[in-house]
């Protein structure tokens, strides 16, 4: 399959590590003209030296003035990949408010409304929003309501030809999860509920946020796709 975005302009937030930055260097590789978005500037730094052509934004979302001018400065997005978020777990009694995610969607969204020139867009939740996961209960609600939002904005942003989907990984082997998983006492066991035996690649959720971003998924809209190696699959049986 053949994906091409030449002629577009892709916004990704959270693109300095993990799976935004593999998505927004694979955008660029596929011909979009690409806004990565990061709060990290060594990471932006890091990221333009791999990939000259890549546009790097350094903006915080929790700064609501700073986020809308430098949304601006990006010109008309046509695809955003939502994937800016927090996934470190801490028990219930423990949380604290900053692992709240920040929605820089409605931005966007309003943009593509104003101009009548549809796009898509692919919110990153995760897996913990569909199953219940020790040590998640915060961070699988919030991913929960991304949920609810994806679903409610496809309703809302269909009439003007705008697709909202969401992408539901279950563990993905990025430096952050690494550290969080490393423990083989801990791992192991999350391991033998995925009927695949392995935990995901950058590269396994990048080519489904592609796919939902690109014509060939035309029709799909207010999905929420699992991308756990079947994990949910056997606990439901």
């Amino acid at each position: 399959m053949n994906i091409q975005f030449v002629g577009k302009r892709a916004l990704v937030t959270g693109a300095g590590k993990g799976i935004g930055r593999g998505v927004a260097k694979k955008l660029v590789e596929c011909g979009a003209e690409t806004y990565a978005l990061s709060r990290t500037k060594s990471d932006l730094d890091s990221l333009k030296q791999e990939c000259p052509l890549i546009h790097v934004v350094h903006c915080d979302l929790a700064d609501t003035a700073a986020l809308k001018e430098s949304v601006k400065s990006c010109g008309a997005i046509d695809l955003l990949v939502n994937n800016a978020g927090y996934g470190k777990s801490q028990p219930f009694l423990q949380f604290s408010e900053e692992l709240y995610d920040k929605h820089i969607v409605k931005i966007v969204a309003s943009g593509m409304v104003e101009r009548k020139s549809g796009g898509s867009i692919v919110n990153v939740s995760s897996q913990a929003s569909m199953r219940g996961i020790e040590n998640h209960t915060i961070y699988g609600a919030t991913k929960a309501a991304l949920d609810n939002v994806t679903k409610n904005m496809s309703l809302e942003l269909g009439p003007h030809k705008i697709r909202v989907n969401a992408v539901n990984p279950a563990v993905i082997n990025t430096e952050m999860a690494k550290r969080e998983w490393s423990n083989p006492a801990k791992a192991e066991p999350m391991k033998k509920l995925i009927p695949l035996g392995r935990f995901g690649e950058v590269e396994d959720v990048v080519s489904v946020i592609l796919f939902l971003l690109g014509d060939h998924s035309g029709m799909v809209t207010g999905s929420c796709l699992p991308i756990d190696g079947g994990c949910l699959a056997s606990l439901s049986v």
